[in-house]
Parts: C-alpha cells; sequence; structure tokens
C-alpha cells in the first residue's frame, strides 16, 4: 500500500494538466475582458460618428 501512495505522490501529470487548464482559463479572462474595452471603445466612436453624419444631413 505504501508503494502505491508513494508512486501517487511522485505522479505530476495530473499537476500538469491543471497548470495547462488554470492558463488557459487566465487568457480566456483576458481576452474576454480585452474584447469587451474594445466594444465599448468601437461603440462610442460609431455613435458619434452616426451623430455627426445625422447633424451633417440635418444642416442640408
Amino acid at each position: 500500500m505504501s508503494k502505491i501512495f508513494a508512486r501517487f505522490l511522485k505522479d505530476e501529470s495530473g499537476a500538469t494538466a491543471i497548470e495547462y487548464g488554470l492558463i488557459a482559463a487566465l487568457i480566456s479572462v483576458a481576452l474576454i475582458a480585452g474584447a469587451t474595452s474594445l466594444g465599448d471603445q468601437l461603440d462610442t466612436t460609431f455613435n458619434a460618428i452616426k451623430d455627426e453624419m445625422k447633424t451633417a444631413n440635418d444642416n442640408m
């Protein structure tokens, strides 16, 4: 029984899989945060362009 327990403690393959999973999760969170920020900036930019075009059209 002690050999099985010792072998279990030496096995690091599960830890490696968990580390890769955590790295993938952190990258996903960073991408989502970046996309959200970029989306907000694009929304602001396109709304400003829309307002300028509406103002230009009303002045014609």
